[in-house]
């Protein structure tokens, strides 16, 4: 039977509409180098990241996991007076398949926020598959957590008030790093803000599948990004839930999650299972899927109607996780 996809949201279908090339579904290894220069990291290596002077900025070099280079961190510090209380951290980890982006990709969307919150922002920047397969990328990103846990009073942070945020392939690693955590006794994070994360290396729900080839990030792009982390293993029997949650088979013990996904999106399915699944394990998840949005929406049409409901419910879950 054909699967007939959702419709777009009006608003967000008229703002792509001008952008085809999105909708493209034959983004394949070979595409990864032009990608990696492509107008999504140019804007993002453009940003003004002091936010008109709200901001302190400034690179560090970490010590990366054993036997592995060091991790490259953008901190973000407000300028503004500090009552002496120490402010929340937000952990920033990038999107872009896993294949592409910097610390600075999204970055600006996390600076938002702690301006708002008077937080702190670190992004971590992590090795790119390829040419740095599954455990590369999150053992990066936990070399980078546990410095930040560890050094967070030196940079005006509460380390019981770190959040990990990721967007996309970041959201998958911030939900794959809160399971490390947990593993290994690490530092708790005090939540976990998973938006539209890809979690599911096998690709096979009815929602990749409805939206195959009519959604930016389709289930021929998912397969390509997950290729290129996992090689021949994606989709098989021995995959870790270090590099695809969906994966793992205890949720239980986990920081309180955030989800969000669009209707219209390949992830749709996988993040609605990953949701359920906290509950079923008896922890605590705010879950939103937003009526007609594809992959990315509220930050490629902001101004948008439920692009702007999206961006309130971050905040405000932010703030009322903050003040517990």
């Amino acid at each position: 039977m054909t699967q007939v996809p959702p419709p777009f949201d009006p608003e967000l279908a008229a703002a792509l509409e001008p952008c085809e090339d999105l909708l493209r579904s034959d983004f394949t290894l070979d595409d990864i180098a032009d990608a990696r220069r492509g107008p999504a990291v140019e804007l993002a290596d453009a940003l003004d990241l002091t936010m008109d002077g709200a901001f302190e900025v400034e690179d560090r070099t970490v010590p990366g996991p054993r036997d592995a280079p060091d991790v490259s961190l953008l901190v973000c510090r407000p300028t503004g007076p500090a009552d002496g209380t120490p402010r929340p951290v937000i952990y920033h980890i990038h999107g872009g398949g896993m294949v592409l982006g910097t610390n600075r990709l999204g970055v600006n969307t996390a600076l938002d926020w702690a301006r708002e919150l008077g937080a702190v922002v670190v992004s971590v920047e992590y090795r790119l598959a390829p040419e740095h397969p599954h455990p590369a990328p999150v053992e990066d990103v936990h070399a980078g957590l546990l410095w930040t846990a560890e050094h967070a009073a030196e940079l005006g942070g509460d380390p019981e008030r770190i959040v990990l945020v990721g967007a996309s392939a970041g959201g998958g690693l911030a939900a794959a790093l809160a399971l490390l955590l947990r593993d290994r006794g690490g530092p708790r994070p005090a939540g976990q803000m998973l938006l539209y994360p890809m979690l599911d290396d096998r690709n096979d729900s009815p929602s990749a599948h409805q939206m195959e080839g009519v959604s930016p990030w389709d289930r021929t792009a998912n397969e390509t990004g997950w290729t290129a982390l996992l090689g021949e293993r994606r989709g098989g029997p021995d995959v870790s839930p270090y590099a695809a949650p969906a994966r793992a088979e205890d949720l239980s013990g986990l920081p309180p999650a955030f989800l969000d996904v669009g209707s219209a999106e390949t992830f749709r399915d996988e993040v609605v299972a990953y949701a359920s699944r906290i509950w079923q394990a008896g922890g605590v998840a705010e879950l939103h899927v937003w009526p007609g949005g594809f992959h990315g929406f509220d930050g490629f049409a902001p101004q948008a109607a439920v692009s702007r409901s999206a961006q309130a419910a971050h905040l405000d879950w932010l703030r009322r996780l903050l003040a517990r």
